[in-house]
């Protein structure tokens, strides 16, 4: 099966039902699928089969007809993630190889590349084609992920591997007949598998441009929503938000929240203020979405106090086999697992061993009664806002500038935002910590800069001469 039967699935049995909903507009599924195609001819008129194809934009329909076009026309849909840096984004398109760029208003301007630059809005051909067969096993999407080196991977996702992550994930989220989903997640992020999960049950799917916790209410007011899908810190702000109504939120039945755990005072307020369905997603790129969850019982149970639970990623998803392995790290095997890494074989032979398992870098442990719980982050991954932010990238910025002779970058616990970056750094002539934030800023995306940075005599570092990150985890969380 291919990700175009999917919607041409749902054509045949509801052409006329919403297929996606934003501020702007109502798209059937029939009007969908014409579009696709219709986009699918475009992109095939001037790339060659196996081309990769970058967008850059916020949420739209238009990401969405890319998201079944571009492999429909056997290419590769290369997402840029619109909150980085443009030398990002620059590196990004060198290192996929893209051969075009779909791009919408609000960054038309902003991103300098000799690529072809087509925008969002233009013109499409008034008909559509039928491309050939071609296998499920074959690249659909890259995505970049970041790991321990802070330089963006760019993982291979399949038509298979996406539909894998949507039959783990309708088990533990069940779409009913008359659900919808708001989601004001980036469709950059591989959480837009989540349009296939529910064009799966051919159910709508709401997008919000970017996360506004008083148009959220809106749009859940206005389309009848029962399901929505955040980020923790997304959350916090809608509960604290003085002019969201809950007289708007009334036919909400289902939280579902991923990107990292939902801090206990938060969960607490959510139960108690709207007895939601709250599910946690665990997941990754690699994973071409999530593959863990924890379900509303137990949210239920760690709101009244199982800390236990408060802190657990959950059970896997039928299909999802799980062990731990060297220093309990946590390894998965599943369909949904990535293909590799595009053009990086150490880093996939290092990621996927030879049965399958794919590393995922956490240190985990795994209950009797079969519940998950992640220790740790071996890859020193801060999350921040939902984002992921590689500790090292940032550190070598840091590293550039001229006044800086040493530097470590670590998280500090943060109510809104999950996790804040904060810096710590040897200087070896005067320069302010204001003028270091400035220097990051001038090179990396605004989440990823450090919002705190201490300035300190030296590092603490073992006996080989690793610094002692939980030791200065310790530190900048005690000077919160």
């Amino acid at each position: 099966m291919q990700l175009i039967d999917l919607l041409r699935d749902a054509v045949a049995s509801t052409p006329d039902a919403p297929a996606v909903v934003t501020e702007a507009e109502t798209v059937s599924f029939a009007a969908l699928l014409d579009r696709v195609e219709r986009r699918a001819a475009q992109i095939e008129q001037d790339t060659k089969p196996g081309d990769r194809v970058a967008v850059l934009a916020e949420n739209c329909v238009e990401y969405i007809e890319l998201y079944y076009a571009a492999p429909f026309a056997g290419r590769i849909l290369v997402p840029l993630n619109h909150r980085l840096h443009p030398e990002e984004w620059r590196r990004a398109l060198t290192a996929s190889g893209a051969v075009r760029l779909y791009v919408d208003e609000t960054f038309a301007s902003k991103v300098e590349t000799d690529l072809p630059k087509l925008r969002l809005d233009a013109a499409v051909p008034q008909q559509g084609f039928t491309a050939p067969p071609r296998p499920a096993d074959d690249i659909a999407w890259l995505i970049g992920t970041s790991g321990t080196t802070g330089h963006p991977k760019l993982a291979m996702l399949t038509d298979a591997s996406l539909l894998a992550a949507v039959d783990a994930t309708l088990p533990a989220r069940p779409v009913g007949p008359s659900d919808v989903l708001l989601t004001p997640f980036p469709l950059c992020h591989v959480a837009g598998y989540n349009v296939f999960v529910l064009h799966r049950r051919t159910r709508p799917i709401v997008l919000q441009r970017t996360f506004d916790p008083v148009g959220l209410a809106h749009l859940v007011r206005d389309h009848s929503v029962t399901m929505l899908s955040l980020a923790p810190t997304m959350i916090a702000m809608l509960l604290d938000h003085p002019d969201v109504r809950d007289s708007d939120l009334t036919t909400v039945r289902a939280l579902g929240y991923g990107a990292s755990p939902i801090p206990g005072p938060v969960l607490r307020r959510v139960v108690e203020r709207w007895d939601w369905d709250c599910s946690q997603g665990f997941g990754m790129t690699e994973l071409s979405g999530n593959a863990i969850f924890l379900g509303p019982d137990e949210h239920r149970a760690a709101a009244a106090g199982d800390d236990r639970l408060l802190r657990a990623a959950g059970r896997p998803s039928p299909g999802v086999e799980l062990r731990l392995g060297d220093r309990d790290e946590l390894c998965i095997r599943a369909p949904q697992v990535m293909r590799s890494y595009w053009n990086d074989s150490d880093a996939t032979a290092a990621a996927i061993d030879a049965d399958g398992w794919l590393h995922t870098g956490d240190v985990a442990r795994i209950d009797a009664d079969g519940v998950v719980s992640i220790v740790d982050r071996t890859k020193d991954i801060i999350v921040s806002g939902g984002e992921n932010v590689a500790s090292r990238e940032v550190e070598e910025v840091l590293h550039t500038h001229p006044a800086v002779r040493d530097a470590a970058v670590v998280g500090r616990p943060h109510e809104r935002w999950g996790e804040q970056v904060c810096a710590v750094v040897v200087v070896r002539e005067p320069v302010t910590v204001d003028e270091l934030i400035a220097h990051c800023r001038s090179r990396l995306a605004g989440f990823k800069s450090p919002r705190h940075i201490e300035l300190v005599a030296e590092l603490p570092r073992n006996a080989a001469g690793k610094v002692l990150k939980h030791e200065l985890r310790a530190r900048v969380g005690n000077n919160s």
